[in-house]
Order: structure tokens, then C-alpha cells, then sequence
């Protein structure tokens, strides 16, 4: 698994190992950052359920302003922490050990607010649209962010969640890429 584009295009990254991580495959990864390509410069970042942190070092790469990688297992708070210090960007990347949804409340209530969001949650599971609907309630996020959920094509997710609203819906075989953007309500956000 490799930093497909960017600053450290070509940099090897640190993998699971037996722990149940299963990583976005690098042609999805690849898809992803070709929908979001004009957002990332300068983005706040946010990857939830960030596995080997991948997508979100993948953000910085590509010019992200700074990335909040969570991730409740032990294992992938360690190999994102190992991946950090691979590519030397601990400066503007925070590895946050903990529960997507926990964090979720933390980072509304200080206030943190982020332009671009990652969902890639265990396939199955039905987090994705739990994590969608979360964002959608707490709102982590800056006017017109854009929020993208990875899913197994037979999981389903809503066109909306609250202001989150489908602007677009990818396949790549199982994988299923939506697309929203955060409209926030009238005079609030």
C-alpha cells in the first residue's frame, strides 16, 4: 500500500496485521481523491474509522491543511501512529485512539470544524449510515464540506442525513462511494 499522489507520492505505508483492518483498495483511493481532487488543498480533514490511515495521510499528500485520523482499535491507532511517523507528518496529523461517535461529540463541542470528511467504516456493520447521520446531528463542519461514505454495494445509505444531501454516488465493484455536501440550516451551522 502505497501514497498514490502528492508530497509523499510513492511512500510504502504500514499495513494491519491479522487485525480485521481492511484498507480502501488503492484504485478506490485513487477514485475518491479524483471526486475530491479540487477540495483537498488547505482542507481540514477528518478520517473516521481511519484503519491504517491511508485516506487521511492520502489528504495530507495531496495538501490537506491538517487530518484527524479515529480509529477505536488499538492496533490502527498503532500502524496509523507508525504510518505518521513514516512519512514525518506528525505535525499535521492527530491520531485519535477512540470511538467514532465519542469523538464525534469532542470535536462539535470544542468547536472544530472540518471542510472534508472520510467515512470508512467496517462493511456490514451499519456505522456508515450511523456515522452519516451523526455528522448530519452534531455537525463537525464548515459550511459546504463535503462529507464522503464508502459502503458495500447491498449496504444501504440514505440520500440525506439531516443537512448532509447525495450530490453523487460512485460503484467500484463492492464499493460504493456517496458523495454529500453539508447545507447547513438557515441562520445556523
Amino acid at each position: 500500500m502505497r501514497i498514490g499522489a502528492g508530497e509523499y507520492r510513492g511512500q510504502r505505508l504500514a499495513g494491519p496485521r491479522g487485525s480485521g483492518i481492511r484498507p480502501l483498495r488503492d484504485r478506490v483511493r485513487l477514485a475518491l481523491f479524483d471526486l475530491v481532487r479540487d477540495l483537498v488543498p488547505g482542507a481540514r480533514f477528518l478520517d473516521l474509522f481511519a484503519g491504517t490511515g491511508a485516506v487521511g495521510l492520502e489528504a495530507l499528500s495531496r495538501g490537506a491543511a491538517y487530518a484527524v485520523l479515529v480509529d477505536a482499535s488499538r492496533e490502527a491507532a498503532r500502524v496509523i501512529r507508525e504510518n505518521v511517523h513514516r512519512l514525518g507528518c506528525a505535525d499535521r496529523a492527530e491520531v485519535v485512539e477512540g470511538d467514532v461517535f465519542s469523538t464525534l461529540r469532542a470535536l462539535a463541542r470544542a468547536g472544530r470544524q472540518f471542510d472534508l470528511v472520510f467515512v470508512g467504516a467496517p462493511y456490514g456493520s451499519g456505522l456508515a449510515s450511523q456515522a452519516a447521520d451523526a455528522l448530519g446531528e452534531l455537525q463537525p463542519l464548515a459550511p459546504g464540506a463535503v462529507v464522503v461514505v464508502e459502503s458495500f454495494h447491498k449496504e444501504p445509505v440514505a440520500d440525506r442525513y439531516g443537512p448532509l444531501v447525495l450530490e453523487l454516488r460512485r460503484r467500484y465493484g463492492e464499493t460504493v462511494l456517496s458523495l454529500y455536501r453539508f447545507v447547513p440550516p438557515e441562520g445556523g451551522g
